[in-house]
């Protein structure tokens, strides 16, 4: 993990920091392999896993259960690509870095991160729309490029976005 940190800096010379962000995250998802990872595929570990709901944090040993099935349907479709402990060892520690010994369960397409924010009723309010944006600028924090996405008060953001709804 720490040589892949190391190789990020090279990235430093990119001059625009939504292209550098851009950079470091692929070469993160493809040192994780998760380059490899359909959306289908993860979506149907979550659902095996119950990690379907907004509000559930996992505990560690939850966390290496579902990177091992994740990469297990990894390694079945790209054998010669995935190591499984390997990906799951690098994969935690990042995620540990990212969420500090807990991990809040986003999609990653859009149309998901509304239904992922808000409660049963399909109500998002200011509370769980910061939360939803504390959780998503963690990996830009982590890269080092928080600030070029406003940072980590997420309170001028929230206020905007409710600025107009009774």
């Amino acid at each position: 993990m720490t040589q892949l940190f190391q190789t990020m800096a090279d990235l430093s010379h990119v001059r625009f920091s939504a292209y550098r962000t851009a950079m470091k995250s692929r070469r993160l998802q493809k040192a994780l392999c998760l380059d490899l990872l359909e959306l289908s595929i993860a979506q149907s570990v979550f659902d095996q896993h119950k990690l379907t709901h907004n509000g559930q944090l996992l505990e560690i040993p939850g966390i290496i259960n579902c990177l091992c099935t994740v990469y297990r349907e990894l390694q079945q479709v790209h054998p010669d690509l995935v190591n499984v402990p390997l990906c799951v060892d690098l994969c935690l520690n990042w995620l540990l870095k990212v969420y500090d010994r807990s991990v809040w369960v986003l999609s990653d397409k859009y149309k998901y991160l509304f239904a992922q924010a808000a409660d049963a009723a399909g109500v998002c309010n200011q509370r769980q729309l910061a939360l939803l944006l504390h959780n998503s600028i963690q990996i830009p924090h982590q890269l080092g490029e928080a600030a070029a996405f406003g940072g980590s008060n997420m309170e001028p953001s929230v206020r905007s976005c409710f600025q107009y709804v009774s």
